[in-house]
């Protein structure tokens, strides 16, 4: 059976790593290569950085950054944030990413998702949907809508059928936030990773609302999620990696081995 991984999320703003609620109120957490290096030693399976104010100021990447925190780590990394084509995509490659996500350029340009996947491959472009709920009759099934910029741009698509899409056009992976629980430690949304998981065939990673390691159980065996991301849970060790891996793995579920946790 397939690993379940952990995933540390470093959201970065002017060089450091931050934290808020639904994308605002941001504090400052630490330095995305210090966080890096303790995060690979504590046994996390990946990391994913993410450069959050990049589309909003409209620039690339913060190279330099990525430079730097690739170095602290061997563990796979994915980056996003201010990449609009297929050449940005192989600068931040060459800077010591594995895998880019991108989220805002994607919506904006569908076809960069099948530009950059037969340059470089499925599984190196990661598309990250942040999803709001959207009010709805209690009878019926719940919708959620696709955000960009940060969460401060409605686009009317609707976040299933974008997922789909975007596999379709050759994301070899999501990742996919709840706007409505980011920051908000009220556990994952496990209706919308359900809801998507069972329409793509490809890994899909939960992000936004971890609280605690059973948050992290129940979104792999509620909401069918193949990873589990999350913040300031591990930036404030209000919960370390082993401490979540050692959940799964008694609730039955595979994980990888690491210092304190039998695989």
């Amino acid at each position: 059976m397939l690993r379940r991984r952990v995933i540390p999320c470093l959201d970065v703003a002017d060089g450091r790593v931050v934290k808020g609620v639904r994308f605002v109120d941001l504090t400052d957490e630490g330095d995305p290569p210090t966080l890096a290096a303790r995060y690979a030693d504590e046994g996390a399976d990946e990391l994913v950085f993410l450069d959050i104010t990049a589309s909003v100021e409209s620039r690339p990447t913060l190279l330099e950054i990525v430079r730097r925190t690739a170095r602290e780590t061997f563990i796979p990394l994915t980056v996003g944030g201010g990449v609009r084509s297929a050449t940005e995509m192989r600068d931040v490659l060459r800077a010591g990413a594995d895998k880019v996500s991108i989220n805002t350029a994607a919506v904006r340009d569908p076809g960069l998702i099948g530009r950059c996947a037969r340059r470089f491959g499925s599984q190196a472009v990661v598309v990250a949907i942040d999803a709001r709920r959207l009010p709805s009759d209690v009878a019926r099934e719940p919708r959620w809508e696709v955000v960009v910029r940060g969460g401060r741009e409605t686009t009317g698509l609707d976040a299933l059928d974008w997922a789909v899409r975007a596999v379709d056009l050759g994301a070899g992976e999501l990742l996919v936030t709840s706007m409505d629980r980011d920051g908000t430690r009220a556990g994952f949304d496990t209706d919308l990773l359900r809801a998507v998981a069972g329409r793509v065939p490809v890994p899909v990673i939960a992000s936004g609302g971890a609280a605690g390691p059973a948050d992290f159980v129940t979104a792999v065996r509620v909401g069918q999620a193949d990873a589990v991301l999350a913040a300031s849970i591990f930036h404030r060790r209000q919960h370390s990696i082993a401490e979540v891996k050692r959940a799964m793995a008694a609730a039955g579920l595979p994980v990888r081995a690491t210092a304190g946790v039998a695989a």
